[in-house]
Formats: structure tokens, sequence, C-alpha cells
């Protein structure tokens, strides 16, 4: 039963002992004992809850914990794998990794992330980095290393919002037809077919159907340390684009003249053969074309996959169908990146809203008209003539009929 006691050995102290939820025994040492007392109650009431947690376990280094807890997130995909690694060793343990579990605390979570925007970090980057950690000291908490965990509600650098760029239809026939030939197809591709880069790069013959105009996105391909890795979509998920006719003929001729040989041929290469690398075709041919072709340098492969939306919505696309088209996980997804490109019936409200305010006062108007015409008595104010004798109502007057009176008199 839980107790406190004189210190055995040294008489000034106070000496807890306790039985843990395992059974085992244990004791803590204070030198007041107003504090051993205010411990056995927080101890015992934290059993009560099952939230006792092993201080063992809670002075576990940093380190010891995260390097084991990387090695079991083998089901994220290799790219994403590696960049948890990275942002591991070269921003959080040189920070965190010594210290203790339970003496990491939100203060010096805020603290770092300061310290990594002050030494240029991107606030995509340092954002990257808290989710690693939090992950991290989430799972702690989920071990019962830890009572919570220090990195939720710790305030983060906003992320600057990068203006959308879009091109015009003879602006996309420029950019294909200043491009090598084995690349006019890759632009189409993703201009019109809405393609990520990764998913157009690991396209193979086997998975376009050019009589159909069909083209089935099943894989991705990613650069991981410089060693290229096959593997499925961003979301997990197979979808099918419908080509337009004129892609259908070119992706024909593509598939003749430059597409590897065999089913799993891969539908652009780069001229030796090998897989096309994102940060190559970037230097060598993408660069070069937009500058040729008087574009902006801030223009990105990826600002092609922008305009095949933009070229959607112009078209009358629904949402759904344009969620579908680009793979999305939700419409959620889709609405929030391009729903200002949707027309707006902004103006058509507000021209509403002002018939409304406009028929308020109308109305208005014609109330405060109708009881300025009653006296205080409630009788009908009628306009007077020059001998007192009420006026006629303007408009139709007619006589009254022969015999009315006759008939109405009261003898």
């Amino acid at each position: 039963m839980a107790h406190i006691r004189r210190h055995p050995v040294d008489y000034s102290k106070w000496q807890v002992r306790y039985i843990d939820p395992t059974g085992r025994e244990r004791s803590k040492t204070f030198r007041r004992k107003v504090d051993a007392e205010k411990f056995l109650i927080h101890t015992e009431a934290q059993k009560q809850r099952a939230e006792w947690i092993n201080p063992e376990l809670s002075a576990t280094a940093f380190a010891a914990f995260a390097e084991p807890w990387l090695a079991t997130r083998s089901h994220l995909k290799p790219r994403t794998f590696e960049g948890y690694g990275s942002l591991l060793r070269v921003h959080i343990l040189p920070t965190f990794g010594s210290t203790r579990l339970d003496r990491i605390e939100t203060m010096s979570i805020e603290t770092w992330v300061a310290e990594r925007r002050a030494t240029g970090l991107s606030a995509s980057r340092t954002r990257q980095a808290h989710q690693v950690l939090s992950q991290i000291l989430a799972a702690a908490v989920k071990a019962r290393y830890i009572p919570s965990n220090p990195a939720v509600g710790v305030k983060l650098p906003r992320l600057p919002r990068r203006e959308q760029l879009f091109l015009e239809p003879h602006e996309v026939v420029g950019i294909a037809d200043a491009m090598p030939d084995r690349f006019r197809a890759l632009v189409y591709i993703f201009a019109y077919g809405a393609l990520r880069w990764g998913e157009a790069v690991a396209m193979r013959r086997r998975r376009i159907d050019v009589l159909r105009g069909h083209l089935e996105v099943a894989e991705s391909l990613a650069d991981v340390a410089g060693i290229h890795v096959f593997g499925p979509t961003k979301n997990y998920r197979n979808r099918t684009i419908v080509l337009p006719g004129f892609l259908r003929d070119m992706l024909n001729d593509h598939l003749v003249n430059h597409t590897a040989p065999g089913l799993d041929g891969l539908l652009f290469t780069a001229e030796n053969g090998a897989p096309l690398r994102n940060s190559n075709f970037n230097r060598r041919v993408w660069q070069p074309v937009v500058a040729a072709c008087g574009l902006s340098e801030d223009l990105r492969m990826h600002d092609l996959r922008h305009t095949a939306v933009a070229l959607l919505i112009s078209q009358g696309a629904h949402p759904e169908a344009i969620k579908r088209y680009l793979g999305h996980s939700s419409i959620a997804v889709t609405m929030d990146i391009y729903g200002h490109l949707f027309p707006s019936d902004a103006e058509d409200l507000a021209d509403k809203l002002d018939a409304l305010w406009r028929d308020s006062v109308t109305d208005k108007r014609r109330t405060k008209k109708a009881l300025a015409s009653v006296d205080e008595d409630g009788r009908i104010d009628e306009p007077q003539g020059p001998q007192g004798i009420p006026e006629a109502p303007s408009g139709r007057f007619e006589l009254p009929t022969p015999g009315l009176g006759n008939r109405c008199s009261i003898p």
C-alpha cells in the first residue's frame, strides 16, 4: 500500500513508496514532506485514471525513441520516407536528440521553430520538420512514454500563397512547337490530360488505348536520393483519362517513333532511353523553351496541369468531374485549389439584393403616405374645396344611381 516514511538512510528526507500498475514497488525521495504528499496524491490519481507514466520510459532520450520509430514507417512511399529521415537527421536530432522525452516542452519547440526560420529554412520545410517531430511525440504518447504531446498548438509560419500561372491554348501550342519532337506530346499530356509529373513519366505503353483515347493513370515515378522508384499514384487510386481527338493522333505517332518497345516500355524517356529526371528536364529542356517563347521564368511544368483545369472550367466542366480528372482525394481539395476559377454568381446576387432594397424602400414610402392621410381621431383627411366641401377624387367619377337615396333612406 502506498505510504510516506522517513528515508531509512537520510532521516532528514521523506520517501514515498507505492505500487505501479504493473505490480512493481517504486519509491521517490523528497526533501519536504509536503512535496512527498503531493506526489503521492498525484500518482494515485494517475493510477485511478489509467494515466500513469513509467518514469523510466519518460526518461528515454528523444533519439533513442525517434530512430526506431522511423524504422516503423515502412508503409510510407520511398520519397516520403527519405524526406522524413532527412528532416530528422538535419533539423530535429541536432536540437532534441539527447533530450529526455519528458523534458521536451512546448516553449522549447516554439524556440526551435523560430530558430529554423532565422537560419533561412523555408516556411514549408519548417512546417514539415514540425510535422515529423509532432508525429514522433504523438507516438510517444500512444506508447505511454509521456502524458501529452508538447508539439500540439505550436504556432507555425504561414505558407506563402504562390500565384498560379495559366496559359492560353495558343501559348500551349507555342511551347509544344518549341519542344524537341520526343517531348511535344508530353506538353499536351500535361495541358490537356492534367497529369502530374510522376504520373506522366511513369506512363507505359500497355496503359494507353489509342483507339478509344483512354489513358490509365496507375503508376508514379519518384526520384529518391538519385534513384528512380516506381510506385502507386499520390493518393493510391487509379483513374482513366479520356483524351481529345487531336491528342490521340499525336500519341499514336509518338508510340511509333519515340516510345520504348514492349508493353512495359515507358511513353516518355530521355534520349538514351532512361526514365526522365525532373531536375535535368527542367534545366536542359523546359527553362530554355520557356525563355525562347518569352514566357515568365516562374512558369513550371506543373502549371500546365493548372492550365488543364482552367481549360476544363472554361468549357463548363462540373467540379466533381474535374476532381476525378485530376485524381484528387476529395472535392474539397479541388475547390480549395481551383475554386476561384469557377464562374462567380456574386454580381447576380448583388443585383438581387439591390432589387430587394429598392422594393422595401418603395413599400415604406407607400405606407408612410397612407398613414399621413389619417388624422389623430382615425378619420380620413380628405382634401377640402374652397367652401369646405370635400373635393372629388381625381380620376373617373360616377354619378349616384337615381332612386338610390329613396331606397336607402330611414323613415
